[in-house]
């Protein structure tokens, strides 16, 4: 319709077929009901003979041929109508008034079986014959006025949302692959996580109950312990991870070319747990280790001191257990160098300590500060500088841990290829202050005899990283891709990292990662990681609605692949993430956001057989505690006995200070002897 005389044209069209239907059914009517009409007096001689000729044609014969070419010509009126656009009415109304307006347009014929009078009949069937005709012409107009051009039904956008994900499986022999099921254009697919270069690290995150360890990281343990991989597990909630890892290397045992020896660090159960001794002086080769030990110490009973490295009173702490850690792995190479014994040694008196720790020289410029203080009898800067230490330290001072600690059992070289290990250490949630931050110097000198060149490949695997301290994590993640370390750290949120690294340390962590895996997480959070997946193409609708038409605009825009909406809402299970790939094995689609495929049967069948990791050794009260006594006593044996070395060596240095006297002016001494230079004179 180009103009408006078309529009005109078509109008008069219309209305003639709706004139031409209402004038058949009334023509229906009064050839039908003639006779009620004319004892009315309602005829005249010309409409009579009009009427004659016109109830001979075949359209008026009978009681239904008119009323369905009354009915075609209504319909053919309704055609071209174009209502008032209405988003309330909808075609649940079209059809009950088109459905009602039927039924008694063509229901009215049964009024004729009634046995009452013409006049009655006649009158029921036209009004019930025109009632319909009303609803059928109501139900036509709304037709017109509903709106059929609707938008996209999918109000949480979820299909314009989803793109291709990499359904290939691509695996080597450093490779974890999660089976998967994701959503595209409304179809279900199947598709892989593939990690493929676990070495360049992976972060997995996800709220309590999202699935971290049931979907991935048991996965992690299984898959790799299959491949060879030498392990090292923290299990925060000792012994979920622990027994997996035990049953997996009891499947796997024979695809390993050395079969590696299973140990377990758990200070709760002392009967299942093997004794290391993190401060083992064969692994410590200079002054550097013991700082880092120390610091690693310190940091770990004092999570507010990580935030405020380089003051004054947190490195202070950390200079004089350094000192004291230095000076036992020095003292009979090594015999006392336990931490228990440090913790001890670190307990005694000032008079005693000082004097026993200046006896080794390369300690000397550690304690020269405390000693000045001590000689000053500034005992206040003193206390502020040791006593933190002191106090920090006696939370350790318990006969179960020196017993776990003093103990040499193995040595914490998980990856050396003479004899590979799989090291599960356990922590408590309801002692995570104590046993954190020695679980913390396991790890920091684990990591420093792993992460070296020539030795087996390895998995780091940290359930609830966050719950234990360790300061270059960045650096490991960054060197260790080149000697076959496999990093994995489990978190609940970036938040955690945050309160407990600091923002520039959790910063570091989240962003050198290579592997990502995220369940539903909230918050900032959600925010960063659907900022790091990037956006994709997608398509956008709108509606415009005026008086006789709509309008409905396309449009295509980037928009975030995964919002932050999105990963908030993750249910149990369904995870997002980026893989990381090899120059040699390149993935195009690195990007997921899928539902891990898990055989829960299977899952659950293998449970009811897993074997509980086995006893090490009865261990009874009285040998804990005799232990105990043990290191005490030894402490004080080398305090008491070096302390009288000191008071000999002090009174032979006098004896031989008074033995020599001084020279006289311009004379030789007595107790000297005048040595002739070749060719002198003698006087």
């Amino acid at each position: 319709m180009n103009t408006g005389e078309d529009t005109q044209g078509l109008r008069k069209i219309l209305d003639l077929s709706r004139l031409i239907s209402a004038a058949i059914l009334l023509l229906h009517f009064y050839i039908r009901f003639f006779q009620l009409f004319y004892a009315l007096g309602l005829q005249s001689t010309i409409t009579t003979k009009i009427i004659g000729h016109l109830a001979k044609l075949s359209l008026f014969e009978g009681w239904w041929w008119a009323k369905v070419i009354s009915l075609i010509f209504l319909c053919i009126s309704l055609l071209g109508v174009n209502g008032r656009k209405e988003e309330r009415i909808n075609m649940k109304q079209v059809w009950i008034y088109l459905g009602i307006g039927l039924c008694l347009y063509f229901g009215a014929l049964f009024l004729l079986f009634l046995g009452e009078s013409v006049i009655a009949i006649a009158v029921s069937y036209m009004v019930v014959t025109g009632t319909g005709f009303l609803f059928i012409l109501a139900a036509g107009t709304r037709i017109s006025r509903v709106i059929k051009e609707h938008l996209s039904k999918d109000i949480f956008n979820s299909e314009n949302e989803t793109f291709p994900q990499e359904e290939r499986l691509l695996e080597n022999e450093f490779s974890v692959n999660l089976p998967a099921v994701y959503s595209y254009k409304g179809e279900r697919r199947n598709s892989w996580i593939n990690l493929i270069n676990l070495f360049r690290g992976l972060l997995v995150a996800g709220t309590p109950g999202a699935g971290k360890s049931y979907f991935v990281i048991r996965h992690l343990i299984d898959q790799l312990m299959g491949k060879g991989f030498s392990m090292f597990i923290y299990d925060f909630k000792y012994d979920d991870l622990s027994v997996i890892a035990y049953n997996c290397l009891l499947k796997y045992i024979n695809r390993y070319e050395i079969k590696p020896k299973f140990y377990v660090i758990n200070f709760d159960d002392l009967n299942r747990t093997h004794r290391c001794n993190p401060l083992d002086p064969a692994a410590m080769t200079d002054i550097t280790d013991a700082t880092e030990a120390s610091r690693t110490i310190m940091l770990g009973l004092n999570r507010d001191w990580i935030k405020k490295q380089g003051d004054f009173f947190v490195e202070s702490p950390i200079n004089f257990l350094t000192a004291i850690i230095w000076y036992l792995k020095k003292y009979k190479d090594g015999k006392y160098c336990t931490l228990p014994h440090v913790i001890e040694l670190m307990q005694a008196d000032y008079d005693q300590l000082f004097e026993v720790l200046q006896q080794e020289e390369e300690i000397k410029v550690l304690i020269n500060p405390f000693l000045s203080a001590y000689r000053n009898e500034a005992m206040a800067q003193l206390e502020g500088q040791i006593a933190s230490a002191k106090i920090g330290l006696a939370r350790l001072a318990s006969p179960q841990l020196y017993y776990v600690l003093s103990g040499n059992d193995f040595t914490l070289d998980v990856n050396n290829p003479l004899e590979p290990k799989i090291v599960c250490v356990g922590n408590n949630p309801q002692k995570l202050q104590v046993y954190g931050a020695v679980l913390s110097l396991y790890i920091s000198r684990m990591i420093k005899l792993v992460n070296q060149k020539g030795k087996l490949k390895s998995a780091l695997i940290f359930d609830e990283f966050p719950t234990i301290f360790f300061n270059n994590i960045d650096s490991l993640i960054a060197t260790a891709r080149s000697n076959k370390v496999a990093t994995a750290l489990a978190v609940q949120d970036f938040s955690q990292l945050k309160k407990d690294y600091g923002a520039e340390q959790a910063e570091v962590i989240t962003g050198i990662v290579g592997n990502i895996i995220s369940g539903q997480v909230t918050g900032s959070t959600a925010k960063s990681l659907s900022e790091t997946f990037g956006k994709i193409m997608q398509d956008r609708q709108s509606k415009s609605i005026n008086s006789s038409d709509i309008s409905i605009s396309q449009s295509s825009q980037l928009d975030y692949a995964i919002p932050a909406s999105k990963i908030s809402t993750l249910s149990s299970g369904e995870f997002v993430g980026v893989v990381a790939d090899n120059p040699q094995e390149k993935i195009s689609l690195k990007m997921f956001h899928c539902e891990i495929q898990n055989d829960h049967e299977f899952m659950a069948r293998e449970e009811r057989n897993f074997r509980p990791i086995p006893v090490v050794k009865q261990v009874s009260q009285q040998e804990i505690w005799g232990n105990y006594e043990a290191i005490k006593s030894q402490i004080a044996e080398l305090l008491a006995a070096e302390t009288q070395n000191t008071a000999v060596h002090k009174t032979e240095t006098k004896k031989k200070k008074k033995n020599i006297k001084p020279d006289k002016p311009g004379g030789v001494g007595r107790n000297k002897t005048v040595r002739s230079s070749p060719g002198a004179v003698s006087l």
